[in-house]
């Protein structure tokens, strides 16, 4: 078969900043599908991308050439409206599992096709392993029945027959230092959003040190292209800019984030993961045509409770079994009394990872157990010897690898300017 396109004619196109045409795109993402194109030539277009850009238009081309290179999941025959979210990650990021129950009480569906954790932040499909029987891959029927005639909610992994071409271009991207570069992480967060085929999508774009996007303009710039590329598909699109500086919640890890997600959907729960919960629960609600929703009443009276055991008994975990307990503990104290201005999310986010709560590559076991609960937030105020935190993992020996990762993280005096909400700005 003679090929359409040279693709070094693209990577030299790429690298001199000129647009590539709807035709260039369409054949470039096909033939590294069908491994016509190599990862050497992918990695280098994908640099020359980083470095001088894409337009809107390149981006929606590129957005749906990766769609198109696999099947697309559709929900119109459950009859009811599908309400999904995404966030780009962070630390002690446990919302999707309170928020899917909470919202499939109001008769929306929830498909919430999820990823496992890489480097420092975590993957929710690692936490819900650690539920005994608990079961991440599902069939597409198994899919259709639980959000019809089941719960209404469910989180399991992506098939790989969505978005393929997304799926090796992410591998080659952790590789080559291309992650954060906005167009490459829109296109490969909404062309799996789009063909998984909901139909309405809610964003939740972190800022601050312990996401990808640190700086609030380029998060906002990253929100603006996703709800662009939504939109234009045909899908309800908006996004929530919120704050990663510090750690969500008051619990890191697999274990010790259900846990914390099991006290919100008790009524209770740290401040920060609840509002950040409610938040997100109005956005899809509001989407799916459910704008005065009274979100709270159905966390304080147990139907969003209700909703997660059938969603976990669903995927044949049991909601009632005790979760791992790591086999070793380790305190961090406070080495003097006054206020803690500085818990920074990266550092505890790397500490977790090295108790062994995350992977350092792709296929890597994760510890169920592992991860780190934390006693003191920004604004509190310590006494030296005072705990701060607690390490939780199965290998003594990760401990001073973890210490070493809260070195400048933890700051006890100084100024302190407290936030007024999770949520920094909205884009729609």
């Amino acid at each position: 078969m003679t090929e359409k396109f040279d693709v070094v004619d693209i990577i030299r196109a790429k690298r001199n900043k000129d647009k590539l045409s709807l035709d260039e795109i369409n054949w470039t993402i096909d033939a590294y599908t069908r491994g016509v194109v190599g990862d050497e030539q992918m990695a280098a277009l994908a640099m020359a991308i980083f470095l001088n850009g894409m337009d809107r238009e390149e981006i929606a081309q590129w957005t749906q050439a990766m769609i198109n290179s696999g099947e697309r999941m559709d929900f119109k025959s459950l009859g009811k409206p599908t309400a999904d979210k995404h966030s780009t990650g962070g630390v002690g990021d446990k919302i999707t599992l309170p928020l899917a129950p909470l919202v499939s009480v109001y008769g929306v569906a929830v498909p919430q096709l999820s990823g496992r954790g890489l480097g420092h932040t975590g993957g929710t499909l690692d936490k819900l392993e650690a539920i005994p029987g608990w079961r991440a891959d599902l069939t597409n029927e198994e899919i259709m029945h639980q959000l019809g005639k089941g719960c209404g909610a469910v989180v399991c992994a992506a098939g790989s027959g969505l978005a393929p071409a997304d799926k090796k271009l992410y591998a080659l991207r952790d590789v080559t230092a291309t992650v954060d570069c906005i167009p490459l992480i829109a296109s490969s967060i909404m062309s799996k959003k789009i063909a998984e085929g909901t139909d309405s999508l809610v964003l939740d774009v972190k800022v601050g040190s312990g996401a990808f996007m640190k700086d609030i303009d380029m998060a906002r710039e990253l929100a603006r292209t996703m709800v662009d590329l939504g939109q234009d598909a045909g899908l309800i699109t908006t996004a929530l800019l919120t704050d990663m500086s510090t750690p969500l919640g008051m619990k890191v890890g697999n274990a010790p984030e259900i846990e914390e997600s099991v006290e919100v959907l008790a009524g209770g729960g740290p401040a920060d993961v609840v509002e950040l919960t409610l938040a997100l629960a109005r956005e899809m609600l509001t989407a799916a045509g459910q704008p005065d929703a009274d979100i709270e009443e159905a966390l304080k009276d147990g139907r969003a409770m209700d909703k997660w055991r059938a969603m976990i008994r669903e995927q044949d975990g049991d909601p009632d079994a005790p979760l791992p307990v790591a086999k070793h503990t380790h305190d961090v104290l406070a080495e003097e009394d006054g206020t803690l201005t500085k818990l920074d999310a990266l550092a505890v986010g790397v500490a977790s990872w090295r108790l062994g709560a995350g992977r350092a590559s792709k296929g890597e076991a994760v510890q169920l157990a592992a991860g780190i609960e934390l006693f003191k937030k920004p604004g509190d105020t310590v006494k030296k010897g005072e705990k701060l935190m607690t390490f939780h993992t199965d290998e003594e020996g990760r401990i001073p690898r973890a210490l070493e990762s809260l070195e400048g993280g933890i700051v006890i005096g100084g100024e302190y300017t407290a936030r007024e909400s999770v949520v920094l700005d909205r884009i729609s």
